[in-house]
């Protein structure tokens, strides 16, 4: 019998390409940059990295990623059930506003959301007398990241809801199962390994955002400077050992983020293919 022909080259070949073009783009510029922060000294680095700025800028950036996230998480699973599950008016116009974030500027996005939460923008005026400020501080980091990390949770959720057996449902709610049971028994293990994907995307994408942060945030040291602003201060003042130096730290931190995720994401398809 002949050899099946392949429409793309053989294994070696295909291998190959993959694994140079991994080099060039991945591997490369992280090695180099953590080859650049080992020529600190370990006292070096700790001081670059643990200095009260930069420690102040990781509690912001981290911890606005993870609030952005999980706020993504829940109304991005919303979103996705909404535009899978429902017939209404301007569907289409929805559901492509959703890659609005994607297709926009972070710079614009940034200038957009300042304008609007502003002491004197359309939104921000209604908060500011009631003493919560939106723009120019860690408030507007947090919505600045939700604008630009729902989609991820969309577009990766959507799928899998599309391709969700309604049948099973269905079997559920004649079995006496109520909404809430179908939803955590049913349909929830289902999409839990899409909806964690969708987190850690948002996450990774958050932890490293720069353009839409930058104007809203206000760049207050110790209370609204983002990590990557102090990379770029370094870089500016020539400390490229520094600037490398924090950011293989955020490296490791979003590393053991989404290899944690990633766990549970095995652990769950483990349970789920036990139970079936």
């Amino acid at each position: 019998m002949a050899a099946s022909r392949r429409v793309l080259p053989g294994f070696n070949l295909t291998l190959g390409y993959t694994l140079f073009y991994l080099s060039v783009i991945v591997l490369i510029p992280l090695t180099a940059l953590i080859f650049k922060t080992l020529s600190l000294t370990w006292d070096q680095f700790m001081g670059a990295v643990s200095a009260p700025r930069v420690m102040a800028s990781y509690r912001l950036t981290f911890g606005a990623s993870l609030i952005a996230a999980c706020v993504n998480a829940v109304f991005g699973l919303l979103i996705a059930w909404v535009l899978v599950r429902y017939t209404f008016p301007a569907k289409k116009i929805v559901d492509a506003l959703v890659d609005l974030p994607f297709a926009l500027p972070t710079a614009v996005a940034g200038i957009a959301l300042t304008a609007l939460l502003a002491g004197n923008g359309w939104v921000g005026q209604y908060f500011e007398p009631l003493g919560i400020k939106l723009a120019f501080s860690p408030n507007g980091v947090v919505i600045a990241l939700i604008f630009i990390g729902l989609p991820f949770v969309v577009r990766t959720v959507q799928p899998v809801l599309e391709d969700l057996e309604k049948e099973l449902e269905e079997a559920a709610a004649c079995l006496g199962a109520s909404r809430l049971q179908t939803f955590i028994k049913v349909i929830f293990p289902a999409i839990f390994p899409a909806l964690s994907t969708g987190f850690a995307m948002a996450f990774a994408r958050a932890v490293g955002e720069y353009g839409s942060v930058i104007f809203i945030a206000g760049n207050m040291p110790m209370v609204s400077e983002i990590t990557p602003l102090i990379i770029i201060g370094k870089l500016e003042q020539y400390d490229y050992a520094g600037a490398t130096a924090v950011a293989t730290v955020m490296l490791v931190i979003s590393f053991v983020m989404l290899l944690v995720i990633n766990a549970l994401q095995g652990w769950q398809r483990k349970q789920t293919g036990a139970a079936q």
